[in-house]
């Protein structure tokens, strides 16, 4: 079985402009991303998915590998389902990996026990979530709760909140929806496997950045980027 970790990187991300290029720690995000999915030793190949030579040459560096994908995949009107189908249609494997380089608090254990949890329960897809334990609403409406009565905290179903730092699919289930004009992202039997809550942050913006700078120390035990 064949599992490939693929980190997405676009040189044009429009609210933090070439977000995947900043430093952290004084290493770049995408950098951190590929360093953590080599020393995860959990796939099989880590690539670089991107239509930019630069981020080409980073991943190489680093031991990783470089899928260029076509320009017009890379703009803001494509969808995450049509790099990752193209890069599918590419590159053999079993299960796919995606790592987000703008989510650096999530740890090599909880992508190592990610990667664990989507191979033993032999899942389709497998979604990386937060638990939050508070009453939540959508459009108005309690999820979670009743406005009948008040429920303490850790007696709710907790709302599970998709946050996309790390996101597995079985290639082929994934590509043949892709090709049937359905939704792949979803396609078959879906898992989850809860993260810390700081591994679902995501960078966005210079804000997210600086707070991410803030926690990496707490959250890697003040350890150095492992260099390879």
């Amino acid at each position: 079985m064949k599992n490939i970790a693929m980190i997405p990187a676009r040189m044009g991300s429009q609210r933090l402009k070439q977000k995947n290029l900043l430093p952290l720690q004084g290493v770049p995000l995408l950098v951190h991303a590929v360093r953590k999915c080599l020393a995860a030793g959990v796939f099989d190949e880590v690539w670089v998915n991107s239509e930019h030579d630069t981020f080409g040459e980073m991943a190489m560096a680093e031991g990783a590998r470089f899928h260029k994908r076509p320009a017009e995949l890379a703009n803001n009107v494509a969808t995450s389902e049509q790099f990752v189908a193209q890069f599918l249609e590419t590159h053999d494997c079993d299960r796919l990996f995606q790592v987000h380089s703008i989510a650096p608090l999530l740890t090599v254990a909880e992508l190592t026990r990610f990667t664990h949890d989507m191979v033993s329960g032999d899942y389709d897809v497998m979604l990386s979530v937060v638990d939050e334990p508070l009453e939540a609403f959508c459009r108005g409406e309690p999820v979670n709760f009743t406005l009948a009565e008040k429920t303490n905290s850790q007696d709710l179903p907790p709302v599970r909140r998709v946050t996309w730092s790390v996101t597995g699919w079985r290639s082929s289930t994934y590509l043949e929806a892709y090709r049937a004009g359905r939704c792949a992202t979803y396609a078959g039997r879906v898992g989850m496997t809860s993260i810390n809550r700081l591994a679902g942050h995501v960078i966005k913006t210079a804000d997210d950045l600086a707070l991410a700078e803030a926690l990496y120390p707490l959250v890697h035990d003040a350890a150095p980027v492992p260099a390879l």
